[in-house]
């Protein structure tokens, strides 16, 4: 009787060291994870009403600006209208008289509730009366709009069957070929353009405007234009494109290569169109 009770307390004791290390590994683990929520708390990196945007102007009421970003740590791109900028700091002779309101884009998502799968995207802006155009312009604006910046109104440089390049298509992702004509659509008269006898009309009035008209008595479409960075690219916004866009010659996206602008010519060129090719436009001024 008594090794049996002897075996009974060794099994006792046993059992209660187990179950006293099982207890205390439990606690181990609960205590080393509360560290890790710790971690993964996400806050807010900034706070929208403390973000500063600036405006400076090199004279008073003129179009020479320095538009800024201030406020350390926001990523983000200004929209100024005629183009973007993936910066803090834009500097810019800004082509359009009146009030002018920029937009800076802020790249970080922000949680207006604390709540990671609740986010938005903030968008801040900044106004500036401009009211002189006392700084000089890119001159394609110039070569576009007019030199007295008044508006100007462009057509093909052509007509059906004279045999002369003005609507074509060239071979494809070679701005430098632009001038070869695969098949010369509208100058040989076998397709020409719907709108072969329309006008584009572009000026400064208040934005960067673009007017569409598919005939000289048609009812104008009115969009905008930017050039990029470099002027190397022209991008035409809104509902109606450059003359000569129909499917599948021209891109929907409004967006062509900028082969030449002078006062006198504009040759606007797309590197691969939906029908697998490149096309070549060619404009002259409205007499």
């Amino acid at each position: 009787m008594v090794i049996v009770s002897r075996n009974f307390k060794h099994r006792n004791m046993k059992l209660s060291n187990n179950i006293k290390v099982f207890v205390m590994g439990a606690w181990v683990l609960l205590s080393a994870c509360d560290p890790i929520e710790d971690r993964d708390e996400l806050k807010n990196s900034y706070t929208p009403d403390d973000i500063e945007l600036e405006v400076i102007q090199s004279t008073q009421g003129g179009n020479g600006l320095t538009i800024k970003m201030n406020t350390p740590g926001v990523i983000g791109f200004w929209d100024y209208n005629i183009n973007e900028s993936y910066t803090d700091e834009v500097q810019v002779n800004y082509p359009i008289p009146g009030k002018a309101t920029f937009t800076y884009n802020i790249a970080t998502a922000y949680m207006p509730n604390g709540n990671p799968s609740e986010t938005e995207y903030i968008s801040k802006t900044v106004d500036v009366q401009i009211d002189v155009l006392d700084q000089p312009l890119p001159q394609a604006y110039y070569d576009l709009v007019g030199d007295d910046l008044e508006g100007k109104t462009w057509v093909f440089d052509g007509v059906p069957a004279d045999g002369g390049l003005w609507w074509y298509m060239s071979p494809g992702d070679d701005p430098s070929s632009y001038g070869t004509a695969w098949w010369n659509a509208g100058g040989s008269g076998d397709a020409p353009p719907v709108d072969v006898s329309g006008e584009m009309t572009f000026d400064l009035d208040g934005a960067a405007n673009y007017t569409y008209k598919e005939a000289p008595d048609a009812t104008g479409v009115l969009g905008g234009f930017a050039f990029n960075s470099d002027y190397s690219k022209f991008i035409v916004k809104g509902d109606q494109k450059i003359l000569g866009n129909e499917e599948p010659r021209g891109n929907p996206d409004g967006e062509y290569t900028l082969i030449s602008l002078t006062s006198d010519q504009m040759i606007l060129y797309v590197p691969m169109n939906s029908g697998g090719t490149g096309w070549t436009w060619v404009f002259k001024p409205k007499e």
